[in-house]
């Protein structure tokens, strides 16, 4: 059925939910580094340990909000998988180069 969209429903909430909660959070622990790197101190700046550890929860909260717009949970471990490699990887990079 080529062409057809498949309507959002209840029965994929595991996937999404798991998905959400496993990569939400890797996902959101590479994005406060990624934020800690870019902003002015870097990771050692006076008090950014602090801010950076609370910045992952609203991330986190972001990420479990938004995963059950994915039509399944395949979707939402993949795009999300994705979205986590593309993050740590731009922290590893901005690491390196920063670092």
């Amino acid at each position: 059925m080529s062409g057809t969209r498949t309507r959002l429903q209840s029965r994929h909430w595991f996937g999404k939910t798991t998905a959400g909660v496993v990569l939400g959070y890797a996902l959101s622990v590479a994005l406060s580094g990624v934020i800690a790197l870019l902003t002015p101190g870097g990771l050692a700046g006076e008090g950014k340990l602090q801010f950076n550890m609370w910045m992952i929860a609203p991330l986190w909260a972001t990420v479990l909000g938004f995963v059950f717009l994915f039509r399944d949970g395949r979707r939402a471990w993949s795009w999300l998988g994705a979205a986590t490699l593309a993050a740590s990887g731009l922290l590893a990079l901005l690491k390196a180069w920063l670092g």
